[in-house]
């Protein structure tokens, strides 16, 4: 077979090229010892090496949310170790208080004290972070947590969403604790009243407290199905008890209902369905006890639930909520969100009630038209000032009073300690017994916050387990992508020693037979 010329010269070359560039391509693995540089070198390393890129990427990721995590859990570690060391202070005062010798100008003292732990309190609940967000807001990060009312109570503005972050494949971390959670669920102990009903000029012989809850199961499980209750005295040494339905519940109290009348003006306790009262019977000079003692009458329920209304800063007009009230309990129980509202008129005198947040796709809980300057929805009537225009918004907190902030419980019992008693048994028996339902209120409010310290401390430890997980599966990683992408420096050498050899063999060849050529021999 004749081969022309042109076609050695062509083959030759190409062969001379193929060869060159496998000796560039594998001196530049060399220098580098890159194996894979495109899908075309290892089209299934290739695939392999981008699902393990995107799975370093995604640990980077989880690597700097943790970081972030981190440094939140601390900066709320130290607000509430500092808020918790506050309320142990404000429980030391409120326990002194209670010193049969102290003073009223003493108890004035503890109170200015209280009212800076007070301040001091509202400030560190409303503590912002390093961007200026308000950490125990949930997802309102611009809006002040905790607002002080203009009846001296306070309002929770926050929400209850926490803002989780992804810290592993199938796991994530809330970055923040609501101030909901941390502050607004502390157990209220002092969450029943008693209202005298005869005689109907309190003649002060007997004192019975509003109650304390000391056993939320035994609360719950009876007191509640049974209430408002009717307390009776009999007689100078028996009380009786009633239910909303008549029926005798007196064996249910302790010791039968059974008193003492003697002995001054002792305190004694009466623990009823879970609720302990403080029964003071105080005696005056020729007092018959049977006489003065019969015929006292009290009701004992739980605390009715009381609502804030606060207009919308962009309201139309200026209308303001002035009341509120229960005017239908069956419609209330069964329709009135528990979580807050929102009253939207929709003109002058047509309005909705909705759940909060109200959004796009919020859909009214109720509807009505006012009365006068009363507008009633689900059970709850709201009392205007002013002419309401459409598109005014009023928000409307609910309070159960199951539950209390620990703002209110410090407030409440700064009250109670700058009332003067002016050494009256009487003022000194209420001033007691609301010193103890402050003190309980405390260790709840102090209890509550030892569970969000707990929550904190529970995923800084969770988030330190993730963290050598993450970074064992980065080795990993790392590890996987430099098997199939790295080369082997011996396996390149010899293979470039070949390939060199292979070129210069190929340039020897080519010109050995370059000179075979005819026109060589003439």
């Amino acid at each position: 077979m004749r081969i022309s010329t042109a076609q050695f010269y062509e083959s030759s070359a190409a062969n001379y090229q193929k060869n060159f560039a496998n000796v560039v391509k594998s001196s530049e693995e060399a220098s580098s010892l890159v194996r894979v540089n495109t899908a075309a070198d290892d089209p299934v390393g290739a695939s392999r090496l981008l699902q393990l890129g995107q799975q370093a990427s995604m640990l980077d990721q989880f690597s700097n949310n943790m970081t972030t995590i981190k440094a939140t859990l601390g900066q709320t570690e130290a607000v509430m170790t500092s808020i918790n060391n506050v309320l142990q202070r404000a429980k030391e005062l409120a326990l002194g208080a209670g010193n049969a010798g102290y003073t009223d100008a003493d108890r004035q003292a503890n109170a200015s004290e209280l009212g800076q732990i007070e301040e001091q309190l509202l400030s560190l609940m409303n503590t912002k972070d390093e961007n200026g967000k308000y950490i125990f807001s949930g997802s309102k990060g611009d809006i002040a947590p905790f607002s002080r009312n203009t009846d001296g109570s306070y309002t929770y503005n926050g929400d209850q969403v926490t803002l989780d972050l992804p810290i592993g494949d199938t796991q994530s971390m809330a970055t923040n604790s609501t101030g909901w959670d941390v502050f607004q669920q502390a157990i209220n102990t002092s969450r029943t009243q008693t209202t005298m009903t005869s005689p109907a000029v309190d003649d002060g012989r007997v004192v019975l407290s509003n109650g304390q809850v000391g056993s939320d199961v035994t609360y719950n499980a009876k007191f509640r199905s049974g209430e408002p209750y009717t307390v009776n005295f009999v007689s100078d040494t028996q009380l009786q008890i009633t239910d909303s339905l008549g029926n005798d519940v007196t064996a249910e109290a302790s010791q039968n209902g059974v008193f003492s009348s003697t002995g001054g003006a002792a305190t004694q306790t009466v623990n009823f369905r879970g609720v302990d009262l403080k029964l003071n019977i105080n005696l005056q000079a020729g007092d018959v006890p049977s006489t003065v003692i019969t015929g006292h009458s009290f009701t004992l329920a739980a605390k009715p639930d009381s609502f804030t209304a606060s207009r919308s800063p962009g309201n139309p007009s200026a209308a303001l909520v002035t009341g509120t009230a229960v005017t239908n309990s069956t419609d209330y129980h069964a329709s009135f969100p528990g979580g807050g509202a929102i009253l939207k008129f929709t003109s002058a005198t047509d309005y909705d009630l909705y759940a909060t947040p109200l959004t796009a796709n919020s859909t009214p809980i109720s509807s009505g038209t006012m009365a006068g300057s009363t507008a009633t929805a689900s059970g709850v009537s709201f009392t205007l000032a002013g002419t309401p225009a459409a598109g005014d918004q009023f928000s409307v907190a609910v309070n159960t009073h199951q539950t209390q902030n620990v703002l209110d419980t410090v407030s409440q019992l700064k009250t109670a300690l700058s009332t003067p008693t002016n050494n009256n048994p009487i003022a000194i028996q209420k001033l007691n017994a609301a010193i103890g339902s402050g003190v309980g209120n405390l260790s709840s409010g102090i209890d509550q916050l030892a569970s969000g310290l707990s929550s904190v401390g529970g995923r800084g430890s969770s988030l330190v387990t993730q963290t050598d997980i993450n970074q064992s599966l980065a080795l990993a990683n790392t590890q996987t992508q430099g098997a199939i992408r790295d080369s082997d420096p011996a396996e390149v050498m010899t293979r470039l020693t070949l390939q060199q050899t292979m070129l210069q063999a190929s340039q020897l060849a080519f010109s050995k037979i370059a000179q075979l050529g005819l026109f060589n021999k003439v």
